[in-house]
């Protein structure tokens, strides 16, 4: 007897990078986001704004001399989830309102404002995740 196995109606794809927490590796956490983002056929932005706020972030509050930040591209059906992960769980961002003569300060702010929903995950000590969900509509499959 033949059975038939349930297919999988939601594709789900990942892409995982780890990287230096440098300006250099905040760079090119969002050059290969773009790169990972149009292999897929999905939209650009505000997607890679993300990535480089967060990567950004994780290169400079979340450094720690000797360990890297991960990148992580997670889509699920229509939901595109973005989650940078550092070694510096000790502290966890919140989002303020800068000083308006202040020269740093709104990327949250800027996180808040393009994604659909964001967070932050406390992970095994001493990692967090700051993570970010972006909806859109999938492209069409291509046989």
């Amino acid at each position: 007897m033949k059975q038939k196995s349930a297919e999988l109606t939601t594709s789900v794809r990942n892409f995982s990078v780890q990287l230096s927490p440098t300006r250099r590796g905040a760079r090119l956490a969002r050059l290969l986001a773009t790169e990972q983002l149009r292999s897929w056929g999905l939209p650009l932005d505000p997607a890679r704004l993300l990535v480089a706020e967060l990567a950004s972030n994780a290169a400079a509050h979340g450094r720690v001399p000797g360990r890297d930040f991960r990148l992580t591209l997670y889509v699920v059906g229509d939901t595109l989830r973005i989650e940078v992960t550092d070694t510096r769980g000790e502290e966890l961002p919140c989002l303020r309102t800068p000083a308006p003569d202040a020269e740093s300060g709104r990327g949250l702010l800027l996180v808040e404002a393009l994604a659909d929903r964001w967070g932050v995950s406390e992970d095994r000590f001493p990692r967090k995740t700051v993570w970010a969900e972006l909806g859109f509509t999938p492209p069409e499959p291509t046989f």
